[in-house]
């Protein structure tokens, strides 16, 4: 939802700093290095129990991953290699997050709780999944209730306001499910073989048979070929009889 609506505006937005970022000899790789090492310094924090910080550090580390995109599209670097590596860096982050939160409720809340954010990584998981799987194929799978951006907005949400993160972590888990379930539906109904309707069913079939598909025969009915011993056997009557002397 993020990246249909909003994500366009913000790199708009960004991309004068992506410009002084390239001028300065600042590479797109580098910023999403940066990025990830930021998320793996949150996650830490995460753990241990300086949720506020790691509120800010996690909202950092959204800034470079939109940043990266800007800096590839002011110098001309942008490739699906540069694609591709963020896409791996984004998983790595969101799993360090999560494990943080979820060392954190085992330490502070209860053990039961740490298997939630590790059952949110399942599904966010099974989400990007679907949509690289899908692009492999050729059909589209973008879109969805619950995305990685918005995955991470209500994760900082919820360290901010850490009374609701428990509430919040089982609210994304469902939305997770359900944007995973609506790009199967997308990506199943895009495979389904659709059926010809009629009209061009028949234009077809006269394309291949411009004769109708009859071949000459008594009163415009198609000639029959006949095959087998009967077929090509003559008539006794148009048999020359043989005759014997006496």
């Amino acid at each position: 939802m993020f990246d249909k609506r909003c994500r366009s505006d913000v790199e708009r937005s960004l991309k004068p700093v992506g410009s002084r970022l390239q001028r300065a000899g600042i590479t797109a790789n580098q910023i999403t290095v940066v990025g990830l090492i930021v998320s793996i310094v949150a996650a830490l924090v995460i753990a241990q129990g300086w949720l506020i910080a790691g509120a800010v550090l996690l909202a950092l580390s959204g800034v470079l991953d939109v940043l990266d995109g800007s800096v590839a599209k002011a110098s001309g670097t942008a490739s699906p290699r540069g694609a591709f590596f963020d896409s791996v860096v984004d998983r790595v982050s969101d799993t360090f997050v999560l494990g943080g939160v979820a060392w954190y409720l085992a330490s502070a809340e209860s053990a039961h709780l740490a298997v939630l954010p590790l059952a949110l990584v399942g599904a966010s998981t099974l989400v990007s999944y679907e949509r690289a799987r899908a692009e492999s194929l050729g059909f589209t799978a973008k879109g969805g209730l619950m995305e990685r951006a918005e995955r991470m907005i209500a994760v900082g949400i919820g360290l901010v306001f850490s009374v609701v993160l428990i509430p919040v972590l089982w609210l994304m888990l469902g939305l997770t499910v359900v944007t995973a379930i609506q790009r199967f539906v997308m990506v199943w109904r895009q495979g389904t073989p659709q059926s010809e309707p009629s009209e061009t069913l028949l234009a077809r079939w006269r394309a291949r048979h411009p004769d109708g598909g009859f071949r000459p025969g008594r009163e415009g009915t198609p000639a029959r070929r006949r095959t087998g011993r009967t077929g090509d056997r003559r008539s006794r009557l148009d048999r020359p009889r043989s005759r014997t002397r006496p």
